[in-house]
């Protein structure tokens, strides 16, 4: 092989440039990482592996009999589909459509959501709250979700607990957008009126309770080709049902395809429950060793156990524990 020989460089290639000779016998070519590979050449061998001899001569001193040349089409061949239709795009796939020269695509328009948050007793994040009052966190974590989701989010503010102020700011937010996703009035107190004006609007109930801990009273309503997802007003269960559901609504109105993300993860200490009568889901995070852990966590009200969440991992209905060292399925947000 010529390698294991000196080998005269007949020409200089840079980057963007094309190779005017082509390589005999003996010769190489100094070309530029990116440049194109000169007629007669089989393999690139790196700077670092080569000794310069003088008078233009080089001799290959490394081990490695890699080509470390990409040939053409090796990426993508002509005809090959890069994007199928319903991607997601994210950043990676924008420099795909840069490679092969795709400028203009069709693309879906985005989902338009409206945020609500019901409740005399909020105020927003820059009030001091009153003996009775607390801050609207739960508006403003799922503007950020909605939006990491795919849609387009807008916050509508405060809903009063009245009738009135319920069904002028539910239909105003119908007006504008596709979906709705609302932070509390669908439980079953005496103020909670979003079930009411929402068959007075003429949406339907698909459901309003589910069997999973935390989150029970989670509501979906459609009608006149619109949304309304309702969330509990205990800011974890808020957080939990969006990442299970409400992101998977927004995928489906966006037409794309959001598989879970679940991964198997060896459970670092044990999870126990006193009642089992409904599926339940348990913040929890990595450990040093790479294990699962549960965080401290003793409420759907606590909203600081999730500043430390990774994901979270469910307890079926019927299963009252899970013990250290269990294979478990975690889904991550």
């Amino acid at each position: 092989s010529d390698i294991n020989k000196p080998l005269k460089v007949i020409e200089h290639v840079p980057a963007g440039q094309m190779p005017k000779k082509e390589i005999g016998e003996g010769e190489c070519s100094k070309v530029m990482t990116g440049a194109p590979v000169p007629k007669g050449a089989d393999m690139v061998l790196m700077v670092e592996d080569c000794e310069e001899l003088g008078d233009d001569q080089i001799r290959y001193v490394g081990q490695s009999k890699s080509g470390n040349i990409c040939f053409l089409a090796e990426d993508i061949a002509k005809d090959d589909v890069v994007l199928p239709a319903n991607t997601l795009i994210k950043s990676q796939h924008i420099a795909v459509m840069a490679a092969v020269g795709a400028t203009k695509v069709k693309v879906y328009q985005k989902v338009k959501a409206a945020i609500l948050s019901t409740g005399d007793e909020l105020v927003e994040p820059q009030v001091k709250p009153g003996p009775s009052q607390i801050r609207n966190s739960n508006s403003w974590q799922l503007l950020t979700q909605v939006k990491r989701a795919g849609a387009d989010a807008e916050y509508m503010g405060i809903v009063l607990d009245t009738m009135e102020d319920t069904r002028e700011k539910l239909s105003k937010a119908l007006e504008n957008s596709d979906i709705v996703f609302l932070s509390g009035g669908v439980s079953s107190g005496d103020y909670d009126y979003v079930p009411v004006i929402m068959k007075e609007l003429g949406l339907e109930i698909l459901f309003d309770s589910i069997a999973v801990q935390p989150g029970r009273p989670t509501t979906l309503a459609a009608g006149n080709g619109k949304f309304v997802f309702g969330l509990p007003g205990n800011p974890v269960s808020s957080f939990v049902q969006f990442e299970l559901l409400g992101k998977m609504l927004i995928a489906s109105m966006n037409n794309i395809e959001m598989p879970d993300r679940i991964v198997k993860c060896m459970l670092g200490a044990d999870i126990t429950r006193k009642k089992a009568k409904r599926k339940s889901f348990y913040p929890v995070k990595l450990n040093e060793k790479g294990e699962i852990v549960p965080i401290e966590y003793h409420g759907s009200a606590h909203i600081n156990s999730l500043n430390d969440a990774e994901g979270a991992i469910a307890m079926d209905i019927g299963v009252m524990e899970i013990k250290k060292g269990t294979l478990t399925d975690v889904r991550f947000f």
